[in-house]
C-alpha cells in the first residue's frame, strides 16, 4: 500500500525504517512536515517521490492510500478530520487523543466516514507480548487476576512532550497509554474498566505535568491492572510486564536487559545504542533489531492486512478511546487522591453485571483453597465447605 507519513521526527523515522526494511511491499510515498527542510531531508533519506508542508495536500495526494499520523498529540484530531474528509484510511500513533473527549471525536469521524482506523500501540505487538497473549488465551495462566506494566526512561526526545497543553499531560499520557493497553489485552478487552487510583508527582523536571506516576485500574471482574511510568528513571528505557493468574505467571523484560550486553571504552567513537540510552561507554545494552523488538513490523503487518481483509486490527481507534478514558480518570485521581470512576460514554464490551467470580471446586462438598507438597512428601489440602463455610485441612501421607 502507498502511505503518507504525517511528521518527520523521531517516531516517523522509526515507522519509515520498519516499513522500508527487508523488501516490504508497503511503502511510504509522501511525507508531510511543518518544516520544509525536514520534509526534504526525510524524503531524501527514504527515497520518497513526494513531500509537502501542506497536511491537506499530503493526505489528498492521488497516490496515497493510507495516512500514518506521526505528529505531536495536539495535531492528531485535525489530521483525522482531514483523512475523514478525503476518505483515506488512517492509522495513528499513540495516544489517540489528549483526552477521552478528543479521542471520541476522532473515533466518530472515522466511523462516520466509513474509513479504517488503526491505533498504533506498538508494545502490544512485540514478539514477547504476542507469545504471552497466546498463552493467556489458551488458558495457561488461568483467570488473570493482576497485571503490572512498567515503562520508565529519562524523558522524551521532543519539546512538545514537555508542554502539557500540546501533549495532554506528562508521563501518564506518554507512557501510561502503553501500560494500560497491555493490561487490557491480558485481562480482556471485553472486561469493563471501572475505576482508577493513581499517585503522581513532578519530582525532577521543571514542568507543569507529572514526571512519575503509579496507578491501579480496577476491572469489572475484580482484576487489577497496575501501571508504573516515569520520566525520572536513569540508565535507558525499562520495559517490563507481569501477569498473575489463577494457574500461572508471566514475566516479560522487553527492553534494557534483554540478554545483549557489551562493554566499551568508547575508543571506536560515539554510536547509537538503543532508544533512550544515556551512554555510549561502559556497560551497554544494545538491541539486535530495535524496531522488531518494539513490535513495529508485526503492528504494520496487522494494520495493512486488516485493511486488505476488511477486518478490524488488533488495536483500533475504539481501543485508543478506552485508553484515553482510563488515563483521564488516572489524572483526576492523582489530584483528588481518590478512586475515580472511568467515564465511558460508549462501552462495547460485556455489561458489568454479566461477570461473576468463580471458585475452584474440589468436589461436591468442598471448594479447594490450596494444595501443596510438604517437605516430607505429604500432600496437604486446604478446603472450605460449600454449605457450612468451615475451613479444614486434609493431609495425604507419602507412601
Amino acid at each position: 500500500m502507498k502511505i503518507a507519513v504525517l511528521g518527520s521526527g523521531f517516531i516517523a523515522r522509526f515507522y519509515a525504517e520498519s516499513l522500508h526494511a527487508q523488501r516490504r511491499k508497503d511503502e511510504v510515498v509522501m511525507v508531510y512536515s511543518r518544516n520544509i527542510a525536514n520534509a526534504k531531508r526525510f524524503a531524501n533519506d527514504y527515497g520518497l517521490p513526494h513531500y509537502s508542508t501542506s497536511m491537506q495536500k499530503a493526505i489528498e495526494h492521488s497516490e496515497v492510500e493510507v495516512v500514518l499520523i506521526a505528529l505531536p498529540n495536539h495535531l492528531h484530531e485535525e489530521a483525522v478530520r482531514l483523512c475523514a474528509l478525503a476518505k483515506k484510511h488512517v492509522i495513528c500513533t499513540k495516544p489517540l487523543g489528549r483526552t477521552a473527549k478528543e479521542a471520541k471525536r476522532m473515533l466518530d469521524l472515522v466511523e462516520e466516514a466509513g474509513i479504517f482506523g488503526g491505533y498504533l500501540e506498538d508494545l502490544c505487538y512485540t514478539p514477547k507480548f504476542l507469545k504471552s497473549m497466546e498463552s493467556v488465551k489458551r488458558g495457561d495462566v488461568g483467570r488473570v487476576l493482576w497485571t503490572k506494566s512498567r515503562e520508565a526512561h529519562p524523558g522524551p526526545h521532543s519539546d512538545w512532550f514537555w508542554d502539557k497543553n500540546k501533549s495532554g499531560g506528562g508521563a501518564i499520557i506518554d507512557l501510561g497509554c502503553h501500560c494500560v493497553e497491555i493490561s487490557r489485552n491480558f485481562i480482556g478487552k471485553d472486561i469493563k474498566p471501572i475505576e482508577v487510583m493513581c499517585w503522581a508527582d513532578t519530582q525532577v523536571h521543571p514542568i507543569e505535568a507529572e514526571d512519575h506516576a503509579i496507578g491501579l485500574v480496577k476491572y469489572a471482574n475484580g482484576a487489577i491492572g497496575q501501571f508504573e511510568v516515569s520520566w525520572t528513571f536513569r540508565g535507558g528505557m525499562d520495559l517490563r510486564d507481569e501477569v498473575m493468574g489463577t494457574e500461572g505467571t508471566i514475566w516479560l523484560n522487553s527492553f534494557l536487559r534483554t540478554g545483549f550486553e557489551m562493554f566499551t571504552t568508547g575508543k571506536g567513537g560515539e554510536a547509537y545504542v538503543a532508544e533512550k540510552a544515556e551512554s555510549t561507554t561502559g556497560w551497554l545494552f544494545p538491541v539486535g533489531d530495535e524496531a522488531h523488538e518494539l513490535g513495529y513490523p508485526h503492528m504494520f503487518t496487522d494494520m495493512f492486512s486488516a485493511i486488505e481483509e476488511g477486518r478490524e486490527p488488533q488495536e483500533t481507534f475504539y481501543d485508543g478511546y478506552v485508553v484515553n478514558a482510563i488515563l483521564d480518570a488516572a489524572l483526576k485521581s492523582a489530584i483528588t487522591k481518590l478512586w475515580e470512576p472511568i467515564i465511558l460514554e460508549d462501552w462495547r464490551g460485556n455489561p458489568e453485571d454479566a461477570i461473576e467470580k468463580q471458585w475452584n471446586s474440589y468436589n461436591e462438598e468442598y471448594y479447594l483453597i490450596k494444595e501443596e507438597v510438604l517437605p516430607n512428601g505429604d500432600i496437604k489440602l486446604i478446603l472450605k465447605g460449600k454449605k457450612d463455610g468451615k475451613i479444614i485441612q486434609k493431609v495425604t501421607k507419602k507412601n
